[in-house]
């Protein structure tokens, strides 16, 4: 994009932050502000840009322990949480829960379509809320640890451990959801209403935190995110991640490209930004609060974290034959800003758009987490290592 003329380092940014001095805008602002002035002037103006997304993100999970308490001391070898299954070939009583496991009694789609009334995602909702959650524990017994069984009710608190592990949030772009069947067909995106009866999308469009950084110049290992509601951590690529998609002239990825690996202390957490998500039909999910904060080191970043709505283009993919069957979608794309105007016309119809991830609340993560920075209470950090993008 040319020879730079604005330098900025993350340390003399966490230097502002800790004078009360720093620039923060969220990431709305931040796409007016260069909309008006431009790259360069927004550049030497604005110091760190703050995204948000919440969004149900299924790839998330708990790790914890349960720690030794009550001898006898026990290897786990099943765990159940509220009914739920945990996986116990961790070591004798570390666990781990995922956000889509459902209760072990639930029907699933027996009686079609399924409700997914309580998970995995419910269970860390309950946790996060202080709530206690059933424990129930068999074990095959050995010499060192002889216990066979366990049952108690416990809280967060009463876990020796408990971290969010999400191999896979925040996915950069991703596929706008439509039915092109006679029939309603019931799908991780929703409900899809058949004949194009409704679009349903995700993400937070300009506020997205990887839409910012398209090439993830800032965001790698150990970048110091808002997560949950509390700190969180990127710790490396998340699975499916894409790390040279298709672009469009802003170096928007054109398809469902990058995701990442985050991590975070559940007891810091806050019950508003983790919601146990129950879909009908398909099964449960995690709904995760996620805000990164992109530091504006040269005018290439504020040109990226001026994107906007009109910029996002997402492809547009039927649900009924196109996306089961692994084929490519013949609907092409259709922009952010379009979608979130309310509809979208396919094939000469109308038709009216749902979005999965919660706008308001994304703004209100990018919000809190400008609130943070400007306040002196989180610092910026350098990534480790990066994630490779191109």
């Amino acid at each position: 994009m040319g020879t730079p003329k604005v330098h900025r380092s993350i340390a003399e940014i966490n230097e502002k932050i800790r004078q009360g001095t720093a620039v923060v805008l969220t990431a709305a602002e931040m796409t007016r502000l260069v909309r008006v002035e431009g790259k360069v002037k927004a550049a030497q103006r604005v110091d760190v840009v703050t995204t948000g997304t919440f969004s149900p993100m299924c790839s998330s999970g708990l790790l914890f322990n349960i720690g030794q308490k009550h001898p006898p001391v026990i290897k786990v070898a099943k765990m159940w949480l509220n009914g739920v299954p945990c996986y116990c070939g961790v070591a004798a009583v570390d666990a781990y829960i995922g956000a889509t496991e459902p209760t072990e009694e639930d029907p699933l789609n027996k009686v079609h379509p399924g409700q997914f009334k309580y998970g995995g995602g419910h269970v860390i909702e309950d946790l996060v809320r202080g709530k206690a959650v059933h424990l129930r524990a068999v074990a095959y017994g050995t010499d060192c640890y002889p216990r066979r069984e366990l049952e108690k009710d416990v809280t967060l608190k009463d876990l020796r451990n408990a971290v969010l592990l999400n191999p896979r949030n925040c996915y950069q772009n991703y596929n706008c959801a439509i039915n092109r069947s006679r029939h309603i067909k019931y799908t991780y995106m929703g409900p899809l209403k058949p004949n194009f009866g409704n679009a349903n999308y995700a993400t937070a469009g300009e506020l997205s935190p990887l839409f910012n950084d398209p090439y993830l110049r800032t965001i790698g290992l150990g970048t110091r995110i808002f997560l949950g509601g509390g700190v969180g951590y990127v710790i490396g690529a998340g699975t499916q991640h894409v790390e040279a998609p298709q672009r469009n002239a802003r170096g928007i990825p054109l398809s469902p490209s990058a995701t990442l690996m985050l991590k975070g202390d559940l007891a810091g957490m806050n019950p508003r930004y983790l919601r146990g998500v129950s879909i009908l039909g398909y099964g449960c999910s995690l709904a995760v609060g996620v805000g990164i904060p992109i530091p504006i080191l040269d005018e290439d970043m504020a040109w990226y974290t001026g994107v906007a709505d009109e910029d996002i283009e997402m492809p547009v993919v039927d649900y009924s034959e196109d996306y089961p069957n692994g084929r490519p979608s013949p609907y092409g794309h259709v922009s952010y800003a379009a979608l979130k105007s309310g509809q979208i016309t396919i094939e000469g119809k109308t038709v009216p758009t749902v979005p999965l991830t919660s706008y308001a609340l994304s703004l209100e993560i990018a919000e809190e987490l400008k609130r943070w920075i400007t306040q002196g209470q989180f610092l910026l950090t350098e990534p480790q290592e990066p994630i490779p993008s191109r």
